[in-house]
């Protein structure tokens, strides 16, 4: 590999791939799906010997429970997506005028060609609580954020180049302090200063500003912008409609300094996206909606069920797994937020392991509330892994609960609140029934033998 990973700032490594462009040839390979999946989950060591904990070590143990991540296959998806993302915006219009300058220059002006008008832009939209920050974040820092360039060919080439920005829509849906945020993010990256001469010069234009903003971003280089929690405006945009100048700011910016823009947040923004037709077309992507209570399911609750620190480890049935689908609704910020609570209860109360009463009482605790209604998108269970990947099997340490036959305790109906039929129940009807007779095919058998109609004979 080019660069190590989770290195912040690099120097440049180039393949040499013949494009006479520095900004693509000094990109980092794009992980294959085992790679990814090695690189991106997380099992800290589960416990060996609960007996022996003390309550301290247990609640030091719980701890342990959130920092968990358990890789799904639509990771890997986002992930390919950010890559695509960020090499189609050092291809665009505006990296080939730059390079071209820089081949004048250096390269006595090789031809370039293979460039399109204009940076990619897109969403990913799903319900709250299925990891989309975390799997953003976790994403980017396959990649360096900073590449450092000093020579190219042979002749100096001194410049920085920013792969990806993340920061946060402002709540208030201005484009001020959304340019205040990226600045923000771009000294963080590079270690400069430049939000504090902008704050200097207190400029109250907004077209100035933006202007700034944009400079920087050709300047460094900036490849991706990824703007988290834009359903943070919704409703500063029914208020004020500020939205629309806002996302106008963002699209300026992928125009003119070609630097790809992804959006990530809840639902709630579905609303605004669709309202426009440059909106929908520049957020297209996956919308993500909770597991269903299949296998991915179940898989996902195995990988959580090592980590038990109550002193007997519960047996994870099928009663057990019903349950905690029905109070999560199949979120996995719920499963886990569950599971944890639930030990917390349980080591409070002097139970010596986690069961069906602690789970709801946990729920109960927690005032969980998975959403009732959920809109059109891409259930977590139904993203197909990678062709290329294989069975990963976890690290060394950690082995996932096997599933069991319900112990006497637990026999009997199981309630699966999602599995409910819908509708009427079925009437339990007498054999004399009309309805039946008919469907029977008897019903003119019946009506003559109670003398209800008269068989009449045409001579």
């Amino acid at each position: 590999m080019k660069y190590k990973l989770g290195m912040q700032t690099v120097e440049a490594v180039y393949d040499n791939s013949g494009t006479q462009n520095p900004l693509i040839e000094a990109l980092p390979e794009c992980l294959g799906p085992e790679q990814f999946t090695q690189q991106i989950r997380c099992y800290p060591p589960p416990p060996q010997a609960c007996q022996d904990m003390s309550m301290a070590e247990r609640r030091q143990g719980l701890a342990l429970l959130p920092t968990v991540f358990v890789h799904l296959p639509y990771m890997y998806y986002v992930y390919d997506s950010l890559y695509r993302m960020l090499t189609s915006s050092y291809h665009t219009l505006t990296s080939r005028e730059r390079v071209q300058k820089i081949n004048a220059l250096f390269l006595s002006g090789g031809s370039v060609s293979g460039y399109g008008a204009q940076a990619q832009s897109g969403a990913l939209l799903g319900t709250p609580g299925l990891g989309k920050t975390s799997t953003l974040r976790r994403c980017l820092n396959l990649m360096p954020q900073v590449i450092s360039h000093e020579k190219y060919l042979g002749k100096a080439f001194y410049c920085k180049q920013v792969l990806w920005l993340h920061v946060e829509c402002p709540s208030d849906a201005s484009q001020k302090t959304m340019a205040y945020n990226i600045v923000r993010a771009l000294d963080m990256a590079v270690g400069s200063d430049h939000l504090d001469y902008l704050l200097r010069a207190r400029s109250g234009s907004v077209s100035s500003v933006s202007t700034y903003i944009k400079t920087l971003c050709v300047t460094y280089n900036v490849g991706l912008l990824v703007v988290d929690e834009i359903q943070n405006v919704v409703a500063t945009a029914q208020r004020t409609n500020r939205i629309k100048p806002l996302i106008r700011f963002l699209t300026e910016l992928t125009n003119d300094t070609c630097t790809a823009v992804y959006f990530t947040g809840t639902t709630l923004a579905e609303t605004v996206f669709q309202s426009e037709e440059y909106l929908r077309r520049r957020t297209r992507g996956p919308r993500l909606l909770p597991f269903k209570p299949d296998g991915a399911y179940r898989a996902f609750l195995q990988a959580l069920w090592p980590y038990q620190y109550t002193p007997e480890q519960a047996v994870l049935t099928d009663r057990l797994a019903n349950q905690i689908y029905d109070y999560s609704g199949g979120i996995p910020a719920y499963i886990s937020k569950l599971l944890e609570e639930a030990q917390a209860q349980a080591l409070m109360r002097g139970v010596s392991r986690i069961d069906r009463k602690m789970i709801a009482t946990a729920a109960d605790y927690l005032a969980i509330q998975p959403p009732k209604k959920l809109g059109t998108g891409t259930f977590l269970s139904d993203f197909p892994a990678p062709a290329s990947e294989g069975p990963t099997e976890p690290p060394e340490g950690h082995t996932a609960s096997q599933e069991a036959e319900d112990s006497p305790e637990d026999t009997g109906p199981v309630k699966r609140l999602y599995a409910v039929p819908r509708g009427r129940k079925a009437a339990e009807r007498d054999e004399r029934d009309l309805l039946t007779a008919f469907k029977a095919g008897i019903l003119r058998e019946l009506l003559l033998s109670h003398g209800m109609v008269e068989e009449v004979v045409l001579c």
